[in-house]
């Protein structure tokens, strides 16, 4: 394994951490399979603190990072030599 699929893949190994704990602490504001379907109108986010867009906005980046560290090992496994 070469060292630039060793570092992607710790790096995806801590986003990957960090992005579960993000979500674990949002607040759970709607009920369920009902909102899926437009039945949590009720609940606005308009409403939210500044810690919790702070967490929203932390939740997203994180998110879109750990979509490029798995785009970025795709490339290198399909790029890196084969060895045998």
């Amino acid at each position: 394994m070469t060292w630039p699929i060793m570092t992607v893949s710790i790096l995806l190994v801590i986003l990957s951490l960090a992005l579960s704990m993000f979500v674990l602490l949002h607040k759970n504001r709607g009920g369920g399979m009902s909102d899926l379907f437009g039945g949590g109108m009720s609940s606005s986010m308009g409403g939210s603190s500044v810690a919790e867009r702070n967490l929203d906005r932390l939740t997203i980046i994180v998110g879109l990072l750990w979509i490029v560290c798995i785009l970025t090992l795709l490339a290198l496994y399909r790029w890196a030599p084969t060895v045998g």
